[in-house]
């Protein structure tokens, strides 16, 4: 069984009446945020523990640890996290039973074996140490597997395994060295936010008045968020690992000393992790069938306990594991291990300020705490302390939810995610469960019509269209996929005729007051427009980093509307509210505006039949804003296109949206009118090189970098101008570059390494296959020295090395002539 540690210091102390940061949860995660606070300096921070110190899911959790995952971020994170616990160890003086033992990854089929190349290459420009070994080789280094089920194995230096309670502690007492306190048995049963912003956190211990709140609770994360009406979107999964008796093989090993204990590894089609432990085998497995614990809340009084097992949700997983490592079938079990553990709905934490709170944070869903938990630590103390993360951390950020990721979404999202833990997801893959959340008023009309949805942000939107409903499928493939026809004739209606595309899923922020053009003015890099125009503009952090890509309107003197990325939305809400003036106000009105945009050299003569006002060249210029009424309906009317055609965007309100689109479709029918979809605008973006937020644009890089800094104004002061200024002075060392690459039947997704004469010199961003030039190209980052135009380069896909080349300007009408037509 796990051992349960018991706390020697934290209970019988005076609790104070006031802190910094009160971290609510005692586990990894909570202490180590009170860890890295006190020890980037601040010192008066607290933790509240309701019983002992991994009470929750820490104490009876694995503690296998590695550095894979699917975002290069939480990568380096997780780097991070292993490299630390050597540090807390020695500061705190606590074992941390770390046996850091190398691991690999199983791929016993073709797509397996794929699917660790992306990673193999992403490791390339991210400098860790993976590498590929032979099935002789896992056999080699690991006796007890038989190597005949694998094609290759990607191995890692760093991985290995620890003792979770001690990890915990060390953490603990680290974090008292450097100042700060914890209490155990010392549940916060009230949380309450004074006018002031700070929060009263009442315990049976007495209140404490703290600046900010953390919530770290773990298996009680909903009860701790439902104090304060917070309703977190994670859930409890039941989860089994067992534990076998002496394996002799290993017995003898050990007898060798350290050197002889066997590396940790995951095999991906038998849905297994395993690691030594002690004399015999840790085996964990994620049931096909995931079973949600407690979906109505978690009991305070639930602690240091155990569920039931029931070994027959685990035996088709258990029956495969024995066959690819014999010797534990062979071993009796000695412990069967059920416990709780908290999920996510796409499996990443949820950390950071929470949207539309003051002053409250959260840590939670966490659940790889011992391979994420110092990454987490780092980021949230550097985020509380510097006002943003060192490194982007989007995949982890709370704000990418919405209103949408309700308590049941939640629980459907994470039994998914649950489930398909060590289940290929391909990048043309969209995952079933938790549909049509949210729709808009065209989701029957357009799925009649043949389009395979996607979901962002909660919300349907078309990726590409089929012949019909009877033929809208597609493939899981890391090949061109099924799409590839569909989306080139989609392409070719936009780049020849007109084409409608549906834009509820950007997202629109809008500003009113005296204040509004002043606000703009220092949170905005770029200018902010006159009355009746449009200006593309990005959103800076203190440090240069980018933060967004905007097009601001301006639809009257002290009344703006900014649209960007949906993906976004709420992260931005959460930057603009932080220091809004009394004079502006703000709202996000994203589902308050839906609507259709028309590209194409026919989109004009399209909007005239629909339209009374005069909308030629001359009457309705390029980047015009203006109150219309389009098919007879009121509207917000852009002449802006994303898809490097002249274009216009029509904005209207939901209820307005299906008589819009029916007038569109009967206006356009002789002039070639054609439905696209997300896939078909990814592609000749690509042809006029416009980078896409969360992919080409994310605070890992700054405006110079990215090429954004086209758009500042450098005439006037901004959030981040400063730093910006430093970026441009002293120069970059990477720059964002548009290349072609001469492959066929396969693409770029993102995270492909960029090589230079077998070196990495940088990596991939976004691409795909761009239809109207014939060509595949891709977006990524390389170092400034290799970013001159006609440079001859690599990339890597599925580990095969391709030729590429710079390109200089867009390959497709390089001076815009289209768009201003």
């Amino acid at each position: 069984m796990p051992e349960i540690q018991k706390d020697e210091t934290g209970g019988g102390k005076k609790l104070p009446s006031h802190a910094r940061v009160v971290v609510i949860g005692g586990g990894v995660v909570g202490c180590s945020i009170l860890f890295h606070l006190a020890k980037f300096g601040w010192k008066d921070v607290v933790l509240l523990e309701r019983d002992e110190l991994t009470s929750g899911s820490s104490w009876h959790a694995a503690g296998q640890i590695h550095t894979i995952s699917s975002d290069p971020n939480i990568s380096r994170l997780q780097s991070y996290t292993i490299d630390l616990y050597r540090e807390i160890e020695e500061i705190s003086g606590h074992s941390v039973g770390l046996h850091i033992t190398g691991g690999f990854y199983l791929a016993s089929t073709r797509d397996w074996y794929d699917y660790l190349k992306r990673e193999r290459s992403k490791a390339r420009y991210m400098g860790l140490s993976q590498e590929f070994i032979s099935p002789k080789e896992v056999a080699e280094r690991h006796p007890l597997i038989d190597p005949k089920h694998y094609h290759a194995a990607l191995w890692d230096d760093q991985d290995g395994d620890l003792d979770p309670s001690g990890a915990t502690y060390a953490f603990a007492k680290a974090a008292q060295h450097h100042g700060a306190r914890y209490f155990t048995h010392t549940p916060a049963t009230v949380t309450t936010q004074r006018t002031d912003g700070s929060w009263d956190v009442t315990t049976p211990k007495g209140v404490i008045n703290a600046e900010h709140i953390v919530n770290c609770g773990g298996l009680w994360a909903r009860e701790v968020g439902i104090m304060q009406g917070v309703h977190l979107p994670v859930q409890p999964m039941e989860h089994h690992y067992l534990i076998t008796e002496t394996i002799p093989e290993i017995e003898e090993r050990m007898k060798q000393g350290e050197p002889g204990r066997l590396p940790a590894g995951i095999d991906y089609e038998a849905n297994i992790y395993f690691r030594q432990e002690r004399h015999g085998m840790l085996l964990g497995t994620y049931e096909p069938k995931g079973t949600p614990w407690m979906v109505d809340g978690t009991p305070w009084s639930f602690g240091h306990e155990l569920l039931p097992p029931d070994i027959d949700r685990v035996a088709d997983r258990l029956e495969m594991s024995f066959e690819r490592i014999p010797a534990m079938g062979n071993a009796g079990i000695k412990n069967i291990v059920n416990g709780p553990f908290t999920f996510g709905p796409d499996g990443n934490p949820m950390i950071g300020p929470v949207p539309g709170m003051r002053n409250y944070w959260c840590a939670v869903g966490v659940m790889a705490g011992f391979c994420q938990g110092g990454g987490v630590g780092l980021t949230m103390a550097e985020w509380m302390i510097d006002g943003e993360p060192s490194i982007d951390v989007w995949a982890m950020d709370v704000a990418r939810f919405g209103d949408f990721a309700t308590p049941d979404w939640g629980t459907v999202k994470s039994t998914e995610n649950y489930e398909r833990r060590f289940v290929m997801t391909f990048p043309n893959e969209t995952l079933p469960r938790g549909r049509r959340q949210k729709t808009t008023a065209l989701f029957d009309r357009l799925v009649a019509r043949g389009a395979v949805m996607g979901q962002g942000f909660g919300l349907e939107n078309a990726l590409w269209f089929a012949d019909g409903p009877e033929d809208a499928r597609e493939d899981p493939t890391f090949q061109r996929n099924r799409s590839h026809d569909y989306v080139a004739r989609e392409v070719n209606a936009v780049r020849e005729a007109v084409g409608g595309i549906e834009i509820a899923n950007f997202a629109k922020h809008e500003f009113k007051g005296s204040g509004a053009r002043a606000y703009l003015d220092r949170v905005l890099a770029g200018h902010v427009p006159k009355p009746g125009r449009l200006t593309l503009t990005p959103m800076l952090t203190e440090a240069g980093r980018l933060y967004g890509d905007l097009t601001v309107a301006c639809l009257e003197e002290g009344h703006f509307m900014l649209f960007g990325s949906g993906a976004m939305q709420e992260a931005h809400r959460r930057w603009f509210e932080r220091d809004l003036p009394e004079d502006v106000s703000y709202a996000n009105v994203s589902d308050d505006w839906h609507g259709v945009a028309l590209s194409g050299p026919n989109s004009r003569e399209l909007l005239r039949r629909l339209m009374r006002e005069d909308i030629s060249a001359e009457a309705f210029r390029f980047r015009d804003v203006r109150h219309s009424f389009v098919a007879g309906v009121p509207v917000i009317l852009n002449r802006i296109s994303f898809s490097g055609e002249l274009g216009y965007e029509i904005y209207c309100r939901p209820q307005y949206l299906l008589r819009l689109a029916e007038s569109i479709e009967a206006a356009g029918a002789d002039l070639g009118y054609r439905w696209y979809g997300a896939r078909a605008l990814m592609s000749m973006r690509l042809e006029k090189s416009w980078g896409v937020w969360t992919q080409d644009y994310r605070p890992d890089f700054n405006a110079v970098e990215s090429g954004l800094d086209i758009f500042i104004n450098w005439k006037k002061d901004f959030v981040g101008k400063k730093a910006t200024q430093a970026f441009r002075d002293e120069g970059v060392q990477r720059k964002l570059v548009t290349m072609t690459i001469d492959v066929d039947g396969i693409d770029v997704s993102t995270d492909e390494a960029i090589l230079k004469d077998g070196i990495a010199v940088g990596y991939v961003s976004s691409g795909g296959f761009a239809h109207h030039v014939q060509r595949s190209m891709a977006m990524g980052y390389v170092s400034t020295e290799y970013s001159t135009p006609g440079t001859s380069l690599q990339v890597e896909i599925l580990g095969e090395f391709f030729d590429a080349e710079i390109l200089g300007s867009p390959i497709y009408d390089a001076n815009g002539a289209n768009m201003r037509a």
